[in-house]
């Protein structure tokens, strides 16, 4: 026997077995998702508001606007131009994508009780690069989709097929990168509010 068949011989020898199957996730489950929800992007700076329907949206965001000093302007995406947006008298949308310097909403499929992220699932009427151009970004997110955990958003969807991009949003953007100093708006929006539906 050569050197070369010792060798590979010794190898098939000592070769493990397959490791066993890993079991499923199973993630505890959380005594209230939305109070969680809440409590994490609040954390991570995020402005919260309840709402009781989406009637209240565009009268919330022109709130949202005045309270900052900012011209009551917004920027549209196609998947939000179903609000009632004549609720809200004064309001200019723009449909075009939103600057640095603007203010733009967004539907979130999905909110992560875990730590207090926004879920969104790219199409066509959802740029993914919708979510990093504005400086205020408006986030619309239905209190019945806040999910406990990472594992249950990517599972629904899953169920429903992928998208080409989810990005997953907790608060505004920031680095620490530059002289260890926290900076807001490094790589997407200055600022974050989200507006919770209850019905």
């Amino acid at each position: 026997m050569s050197a070369r068949e010792e060798i590979l011989s010794r190898i098939r020898i000592r070769r493990l077995h397959s490791a066993p199957t890993v079991p499923d996730f199973a993630p505890p489950a959380l005594a209230n998702p939305i109070e969680m929800f809440v409590a994490r992007a609040q954390r991570a700076n995020a402005e919260l508001h309840f709402l009781d329907s989406e009637i209240d949206v565009p009268h919330t965001i022109a709130w949202l606007l005045r309270a900052r000093n900012l011209p009551a302007i917004v920027h549209v995406p196609p998947h939000a131009s179903a609000l009632p947006w004549d609720t809200a008298p004064g309001l200019t949308l723009h449909r075009g994508a939103p600057g640095p310097d603007d203010a733009a909403v967004a539907l979130a499929p999905f909110g992560i009780a875990e730590t207090g992220t926004l879920v969104y699932a790219s199409t066509a009427g959802a740029p993914a690069s919708w979510h990093f151009r504005a400086g205020f970004e408006i986030a619309v997110v239905r209190a019945d989709a806040i999910l406990p955990h990472m594992e249950n958003a990517i599972a629904v969807l899953k169920a429903s097929g992928l998208p080409s991009t989810i990005n997953f949003v907790t608060g505004p953007s920031r680095t620490g990168d530059i002289e260890q100093t926290l900076e807001l708006g490094a790589h997407g929006p200055k600022a974050l509010a989200i507006l919770i539906v209850q019905n």
